[in-house]
């Protein structure tokens, strides 16, 4: 087989070039894309990807540091490009000196680890099918309509292998979905974007997702300037969310405690007061329908569920082997999937109170280092205690290092790919400006 061959030939190119330990991964991806224009389907095409990327390792100062260097080869290289570029890698890793730690072991991987559940998953074709009458099924009018969406399915093989001994492989699923939709009304039109990323095709996810968009597309041609909301709190409702809880995710990996980026410890609050729902994250390594369902991560570590944090106590950080080793931590990997509790109340109930729904940003961001949230509102749902109107046009502005006690989450979840959240998150304390 090409595949094994390719990579037993940079493994030996490695050790002859003098690495003293080396990482190789091969990444197989074979795709179908579909570009609709309304149900018309405008072209498709289908591609087959290849790549495969080397590490090298060198002890240096006596096994004190160790000098790391990593690049792609080309699939299909000859003997010479792989020499060559074999000992470039070493002579590479010499430069750069970074205190040593050991590569991942056989022994850290179960035996059988290997690909998912989902590796049974539908062919391309299926896959393709499933998303088109999906999209063929979603309720139009001649005022909101699917301008176009594309579809992009594809099967993914990955094997990894080590100088330690593992050699691990798995395949798995992973699609994207592009989405345009417009409302309008006389001269009056809104069109509306949205990136969907999934594994396989979950219809009715999809399908409410679309509705929902077709929905706000209606909503923002009536939308009126946003007007002094006063103490009322911010909801997030929709994908825009998933930033939040990436914040928490995201300060605890074990590369950014190590460069003092987050200055959280394991079994000590984040937050001062909790007038709000506690943050309990977990790690799994796989969530049916994420299109990141991995049982080993990109060094061949083998992923366990675990806890993250549980009632904004951090538990255990997570991370490369590098900076896990760094930290003290020897059990532990890389994690691609996320679930948050859900809080002790439902939706409706967080709804009650004062509230700005913020449905439509120009461009919401979380800052991952500070925490710092901020978005210009395109469309959003001010309810002031007795009526909702949509709204357009302001800001919001806040720190989750300040809001993190604050923050008070439905009892009910949704699933983003790869993130499950609470379905609705509402913070007090938010700053907002608004249009006279």
């Amino acid at each position: 087989m090409m595949e094994e061959r390719m990579i037993g030939r940079i493994a030996d190119a490695l050790v002859k070039a003098g690495a003293d330990d080396y990482e190789i991964e091969s990444v197989h991806v074979e795709g179908r894309e579909f570009y609709f224009i309304r149900h018309r389907l405008d072209q498709d095409r289908a591609k087959s990807v290849h790549t495969v990327s080397a590490k090298a390792f060198r002890k240096l100062d006596d096994g004190a540091a160790v000098g790391i260097a990593q690049a792609k080869i080309p699939y299909g290289a000859s003997d010479e490009e792989i020499e060559k570029t074999a000992r470039d890698l070493v002579y590479q890793a010499g430069l750069a000196k970074n205190p040593a730690y050991g590569l991942n072991e056989p022994a850290d991987v179960p035996e059988g680890c290997g690909a998912p559940s989902e590796a049974a998953a539908p062919g391309l074709r299926d896959m393709a099918k499933d998303y088109i009458e999906a999209f063929a099924g979603i309720p139009e009018t001649v005022t909101e309509y699917l301008n176009s969406y594309e579809i992009f399915v594809n099967r993914v093989d990955r094997e990894f292998v080590n100088s330690r001994g593992i050699s691990v492989s798995q395949s798995y699923p992973m699609s994207q979905i592009e989405v345009v939709t417009n409302a309008a009304e006389g001269d009056h039109e809104i069109e509306l974007y949205r990136l969907y990323e999934r594994g396989t095709c979950d219809r009715e996810a999809l399908t409410r997702d679309v509705e929902e968009l077709l929905r706000f597309g209606k909503d923002r041609l009536k939308a009126v300037p946003t007007p002094d909301v006063g103490n009322a709190a911010l909801i997030l409702s929709t994908q825009d969310a998933v930033e939040l809880y990436e914040y928490f995710c995201y300060r605890m990996n074990a590369a950014n405690k190590y460069m003092q980026i987050t200055d959280w410890e394991t079994g000590k609050p984040i937050c001062g007061s909790m007038e709000g729902d506690g943050i309990t994250v977990k790690a799994v390594p796989v969530l049916p329908g994420s299109s990141k369902n991995f049982t080993f991560d990109e060094e061949g570590a083998f992923i366990s569920e675990r806890y993250i944090m549980k009632n904004s106590v951090p538990e255990t950080f997570w991370g490369s082997r590098r900076f896990s080793s760094y930290i003290g931590l020897e059990d532990s990997s890389i994690v691609y999937n996320f679930t948050v509790d859900g809080g002790r109340k439902p939706a409706a109930e967080l709804r009650k109170e004062p509230y700005l729904e913020v449905v439509e940003f120009s461009d919401f961001q979380c800052d991952e280092m500070t925490g710092d949230i901020a978005g210009e509102i395109r469309l959003g749902y001010y309810f002031d205690g007795e009526k909702t109107i949509p709204v357009t046009g302001g800001s919001v502005s806040g720190s989750l290092r300040e809001l993190a006690g604050k923050m008070h989450l439905s009892s009910e979840q949704r699933q983003y790919d790869n993130m499950v959240i609470p379905e609705v998150t509402r913070i007090e304390g938010v700053s907002f400006t608004t249009v006279d």
